[in-house]
């Protein structure tokens, strides 16, 4: 077996496969590295989650994706161990890689702030193993509700960014549309939905027109929601609030926030805020060489200063910027500093609403226009032609029919099981 390489890529994100993919172009010999044998599109897991649409639409075998890229190797392992400065990748099967350049792209894993009974009783939303068991028990939630005819049922999500709040949406139009159509009215009556987050307002990075418009549409869709109060503990069955409130909820979804993971902190690598890696603005660790840090693992700042949020389009240009500047270490070149191309924000809050603001001019939208805009640019980023075409199917079958396109099944302990 090979085991050195001009550039070992550890995780299949949208960083990783973007260098990979601008590295393999440049004929760079590359070993991509992942636990799963997919790629998977991060920003569409929660419609897995509350079944609008399949695995299959979102997860891409990585191979199909370098199938004519000879010079780039897809191997299928989980990473134990990281030595950042020998460059060096050790799998739990004891196999060691080396590599001239090293690009540490693993993402990153919830934060639970240390929240008491967080860890045991939420559900993640960062995995397409995390979207199936929350689309499984869900599911399992209800079957057990219609048994039960006096029975509540009460779901909460914890944060009130733009996963939460798409969570939080597509929950209560479930409730809405498909509980009401494929159950009964009564126990689509019985169902709530409850957004909670510390800060007191939703989409805190968007403007106070968007989340005005986003507040207004979560509350006339059902939604309950409990702002500037942050969660103090999670129990099998709720949460409790820091002024003392009880929430009861049989499913509890966690998207507060992420952090680095534990092979990040056993690499060698410095840690900053959020246990991330600081990289430079050529994407290179300080005092490190020959190793880059992009996506959810780095703490990310531009060529002009300014500290970047962890987007799905600033892990992707920073994939394609670190391949460059990667390139011209090979061939002794001059890196350049990451220029980022800012696309804006969007977010999902239902059929027919989401708001988006387009740019560094920041051209708002809210209602039909935006959610249009949103469908349209989550379709075009969609890895694969087939992936586009069942996205696009579901959408049409959902948000037209009120007819979800998958059936999860399963419980809640095999929930990675679904049918499409």
């Amino acid at each position: 077996m090979e085991d050195s390489y001009q550039v070992i890529v550890i995780g299949a994100g949208f960083a990783g496969i973007a260098a990979a993919k601008e590295l393999g172009r440049k004929g760079v010999r590359v070993l991509l590295i992942d636990s799963n044998n997919y790629h998977q599109f991060q920003p569409l897991l929660y419609q897995v989650a509350t079944s609008q649409i399949g695995v299959s639409a979102i997860a891409r075998p990585i191979r199909s994706v370098f199938r004519r890229r000879r010079n780039v190797r897809v191997l299928t392992a989980e990473v134990s161990a990281v030595d950042a400065a020998n460059h060096t990748v050790t799998t739990a099967e004891g196999d060691t890689f080396r590599a001239q350049i090293l690009v540490v792209a693993v993402g990153a894993v919830p934060n639970f702030f240390n929240i008491p009974g967080a860890a045991e009783h939420t559900f993640p939303l960062y995995s397409v193993t995390d979207a199936t068991r929350l689309g499984t028990s869900v599911t399992r939630l209800l079957d057990r509700a219609d048994r039960e005819p006096d029975a509540p049922v009460e779901m909460v999500v914890v944060g009130g960014g733009p996963t939460g709040v798409e969570t939080a949406g597509a929950l209560a139009e479930n409730i809405k549309f498909v509980v009401a159509k494929y159950f009964s009215p009564e126990l689509a009556a019985r169902c709530r939905v409850h957004l909670v987050d510390m800060v007191p307002t939703v989409l805190t990075m968007f403007s106070a027109k968007s989340q005005e418009y986003t507040r207004q549409r979560l509350a006339k869709i059902g939604v309950q929601m409990h702002m500037g109060v942050g969660v103090t503990e999670v129990r099998d069955g709720g949460v409790t609030l820091a002024d003392g409130t009880d929430i009861p909820g049989g499913i509890v979804v966690w998207a507060g926030g992420l952090k680095g993971g534990d092979l990040l902190a056993g690499s060698g690598l410095p840690q900053g805020k959020g246990g991330r890696i600081d990289v430079r603005t050529d994407l290179t660790v300080p005092d490190v060489e020959g190793v880059y840090v992009i996506g959810d693992a780095a703490n990310i700042t531009d060529s002009t200063g300014a500290k970047l949020p962890q987007l799905g389009s600033v892990a992707q240009q920073a994939g394609k910027w670190a391949a460059r500047n990667i390139h011209a270490d090979l061939n002794g070149g001059t890196r350049q500093p990451f220029r980022y191309v800012d696309k804006g924000y969007m977010a999902m809050i239902g059929r027919g609403a989401a708001v988006a603001e387009l740019g560094r001019q920041r051209m708002q939208l809210q209602g039909p226009l935006a959610f249009l805009s949103w469908l349209l640019v989550h379709l075009a980023l969609l890895s694969g032609f087939q992936q586009k075409i069942r996205a696009l199917f579901s959408w049409l079958n959902g948000y037209v029919l009120h007819s979800p396109a998958q059936v999860v099944i399963g419980g809640p302990d095999n929930g990675n099981r679904q049918l499409s």
